[in-house]
This record gives structure tokens, C-alpha cells and sequence, in this order.
């Protein structure tokens, strides 16, 4: 594995902003509308990184995450790896998974597994344009 981002569930992202913002100085370094609002960021200061997404954002991307433990634990993890996920799919048999293998628009190829505790994890192994992108 790669690299591990903390994923927070938040009500509304625009209030969580300026704590992350200017109290801890992280950047926005993507953001993704949801409606009228904004439904995801990513923020980042020196090598860390942290996810904030809103729940009506997780409830329209992907149904099955907004049921169950994994709403009301607020947290779910963002794991990049480097192996293609075929290298982690036969190790998958038996598990829940919340979305199935799919492209995302960020370049990603990402499947989403249920961890005990309700845990959500997402899986994601980055296209050659990504990573480039990324480490550019």
C-alpha cells in the first residue's frame, strides 16, 4: 500500500472550512459541488492529506454507503495503493462491498469494501495521468 487519507463525513463542508483553513493552515486543493454546495474536498498541508465529504454527497455517489454504522461513524478511509487491484480482489471473496469496482473521474480505479464497525474503505489504485499529476 501507498498511502492512507482520512475521509470525514461532515453535515455541511463550507462551515468545517476555516478550521482546517486558517486555523491549521491546510490548502483546498480540490473541491467537487454537490447541488448548491460543496459536496467534497480535499486539503492538504506539507504531506498530509484529509478528505471532507458531506453526507447527502456520500447519499447520492453511493446509496449504500449512507446506510447503516458507516453514516454515523463519520469517518471512512481512502487507502491508494500501488499494486492494480487485481493484486487485492482475490483476498476480497467474502467481503461486503458497498460499490463495486469502477473509473472515477479523478482517475482512479476504486472499489469500496465494508470494515468491521461499519469502517468504509476505499481501495484505489491511481491511473499513470493521476499520479503524475499528483506528484507534479
Amino acid at each position: 500500500m501507498k498511502k492512507l487519507t482520512p475521509v470525514l463525513l461532515v453535515e455541511d463542508i463550507e462551515s468545517c472550512l476555516p478550521f482546517w483553513l486558517e486555523k491549521l493552515k491546510f490548502q483546498m486543493i480540490l473541491q467537487v459541488p454537490q447541488e448548491d454546495r460543496l459536496g467534497f474536498v480535499s486539503l492538504q498541508r506539507g504531506g498530509v492529506e484529509i478528505m471532507l465529504q458531506s453526507r447527502a454527497s456520500v447519499a447520492a455517489d453511493v446509496p449504500a454507503m449512507a446506510e447503516g454504522e458507516f453514516l454515523t461513524s463519520g469517518c471512512g478511509l481512502f487507502v491508494e495503493v500501488e499494486e492494480s487491484l487485481e493484486h487485492y480482489l482475490p483476498d476480497l471473496q467474502g467481503v461486503e462491498v458497498v460499490f463495486p469496482r469502477r473509473q472515477t473521474f479523478y482517475g482512479a480505479d476504486e472499489i469500496g469494501i465494508r470494515c468491521p464497525g461499519g469502517i468504509v474503505l476505499v481501495l484505489a489504485h491511481m491511473s499513470e495521468e493521476a499520479a503524475a499529476s499528483e506528484a507534479g
